[in-house]
């Protein structure tokens, strides 16, 4: 049955087959018998005996097959701008989708793999919407210029760029997602010479990645950081070949198998007559690639700057450099973008609580228009919630809270409105703490709104705050809840939890109530926005709420909230992004 078989795919000419040979019979050896199995290997032109190679390694379990692209290559060779350059057999793994469309699911092999695990087991894990399954790539990791490169270039976190040679390939979202449609646009846009097909993968699939544990792709280059056994799947990457050398790190794990196959004798020989002088061109190829990297950093028309000039808002573009500035400097807590000019909230202008009719009116129409704005911003992809996590730790609060939130988009409030709306708490409402110049200056609709939606603005006239203080009180001590943005700065579409001021916590530890951390992370979708940025999509966690230590006096009490506030944002962090949180300054 087609449902029950494993498709895994390989591509590769005559040259390098020998090399797969020995990786296709170590996943044999390892592979449960109870599966059934079917190897693709991708090619445009293999000779016969290459083949036999091959095809001897066949099982009752396991059937193997040669799929020649070339007549797929010609349906779509009207799309390809320079058609020999897709003779480079690691492009045919951007094809499997499409030309397998009785696969809703697939794994790839770079030939320069041995296999030490059950490759069903791979193939189990469940990548959910994820485009592919795939393992950092530790050369960018590792190698600061390559980690460059693909922050400025691709403009891809060094931590979440993946290695393409093992891929757990979603076919069903590379073919609903146009994947291979992106691949030849931005063929036709940009010639990526670094790491080329696996560039343009990690570009189309940026957000879309299941990071699968390490050892399913253990790469022989720096540090590892488990034994080797344990190694599911090892890649003899870059030059670290054990066929051109010897003393190649864990290369006996290779020719333990080689030994096993019909190319021993083949490879055996081609390490015995590999040559010094062919050694020092693998030095001299790796010392160039580091430095088409670097040349590539320092294009004033590479990828990332060209797409800043082309597609992107140039406003947007100036608040991220801003941003980065910003970062640089410690001035985590100073807004990017330019508030309109405002003016001071005197006393006599606001009731924060104690509202008229009039004005309670007011209250309910603007909740009506908000509501139709929010819904219309959803249905038009403008917003987008992909997912509410941890809504039991909103909806168990039996009294009031301060909730906090980073601040990263003007709409990331209406997110945790609808998080409130979700948590089904009729009895307690929500009201979120606003900037000064919101409420007095802001014109049109959007000020409507920041003046009459449960908004408690912030002053610069003590009169006007120590009306807001003792609104805030009232309010948690009454049992609702009060949105904080102790990070006290916007950052648009910033990822990293900044450092928190302690203002929110003090209410919380004044009125006795809890904490209720919210931290939202996002992703790019698919949509793109008419900034020329990709629409974020919002994963809001709801963490369990932090309550004041009663043993602790008030200032530390203050302090002990906001720490545990800052700890849990950083470990959400590092686990949706699988980036380790770091700053480019030591302000922390």
């Amino acid at each position: 049955m087609l449902n029950n078989t494993i498709p895994v795919f390989y591509a590769g000419d005559d040259h390098f087959i020998k090399y797969a040979v020995v990786s296709i019979y170590s996943l044999i050896q390892n592979a449960s018998p109870e599966r059934r199995y079917h190897l693709h290997f991708l090619h445009t032109g293999v000779s016969e005996e290459r083949k036999q190679e091959v095809l001897a390694l066949q099982r009752e379990y396991f059937e193997i097959s040669f799929d020649d692209v070339t007549e797929y290559l010609q349906t779509i060779s009207d799309k390809l701008p320079i058609r020999d350059y897709y003779s480079k057999t690691t492009y045919y793994r951007l094809f499997i989708a499409e030309m397998f469309p009785e696969y809703s699911k697939a794994i790839y092999l770079d030939a320069d793999t041995i296999v030490q695990g059950d490759i069903s087991k791979l193939y189990d894990v469940d990548i959910q919407n994820a485009y592919v399954g795939a393992c950092h790539e530790q050369v960018m990791i590792q190698e600061d210029v390559f980690g460059t490169y693909v922050e400025r270039v691709i403009g891809i976190s060094r931590y979440n760029f993946f290695n393409a040679g093992m891929l757990l390939i979603n076919c069903e979202q590379f073919r609903v997602s146009f994947v291979l449609d992106k691949f030849i646009d931005y063929l036709h846009y940009y010639d990526f010479v670094v790491t080329q097909d696996e560039d343009y993968l990690n570009l189309i699939c940026k957000d879309h990645v299941y990071w699968l544990d390490q050892r399913w792709n253990t790469e022989m280059f720096g540090e590892i950081p488990y034994p080797i056994e344990q190694a599911n799947i090892l890649h003899y990457i870059m030059t670290s070949k054990p066929w051109h050398y010897a003393d190649c790190r864990n290369g006996s794990i290779f020719w333990d198998y080689a030994r096993h196959t019909n190319v021993y004798d083949a490879i055996q020989q081609e390490l015995n007559s590999y040559t010094d002088q062919e050694r020092q061109r693998d030095l001299i190829s790796g010392q160039k690639l580091m430095e088409l990297a670097q040349s590539e950093i320092d294009r004033p028309d590479n990828f990332l700057n060209r797409i800043n000039r082309d597609k992107r808002a140039k406003d947007r573009v100036a608040i991220l450099h801003k941003i980065e500035e910003y970062e640089k400097h410690g001035k985590f807590d100073q807004d990017v973008e330019d508030d309109p000019p405002s003016r001071v909230l005197q006393p006599d202008e606001i009731e924060y609580i104690e509202k008229s009719v009039f004005q309670k009116l007011k209250t309910r129409v603007a909740f009506r228009i908000a509501r139709k704005f929010v819904n219309k911003l959803l249905d038009d992809k403008k917003l987008i919630i992909k997912e509410i996590r941890g809504m039991e730790n909103f909806r168990n609060l039996k009294n009031g809270a301060v909730i906090t939130c980073n601040h990263f988009n003007a709409f990331d409030s209406f997110a945790i409105q609808l998080a409130y709306d979700g948590a089904k708490q009729p009895d307690r409402q929500f009201y979120r703490v606003i900037r000064e110049g919101n409420y007095t200056s802001f014109p049109g609709f959007y000020g409507f709104l920041m003046r009459h939606c449960n908004t408690l603005p912030l002053s610069s006239n003590a009169a006007t705050m120590k009306k807001f203080i003792a609104a805030v009180n009232k309010l948690l001590q009454d049992g609702h809840f009060v949105l904080f943005y102790p990070e006290q700065s916007m950052w648009w579409n910033y990822r990293k939890p900044k450092p928190l001021k302690k203002g929110a916590f003090t209410f919380a530890a004044k009125n006795n109530v809890p904490v209720l951390p919210c931290f939202i992370t996002m992703k790019d979708s698919n949509i793109m926005g008419e900034d020329g940025f990709f629409v974020q999509e919002y994963t809001i966690h709801i963490e369990q709420p932090i309550y004041p230590n009663e043993n602790l006096p008030y200032a530390q009490k203050v302090k002990d909230m906001m720490d545990q506030n800052y700890d849990l944002w950083k470990q959400i962090y590092e686990e949706e992004y699988q980036i380790p949180l770091s700053y480019t300054t030591a302000c922390s």
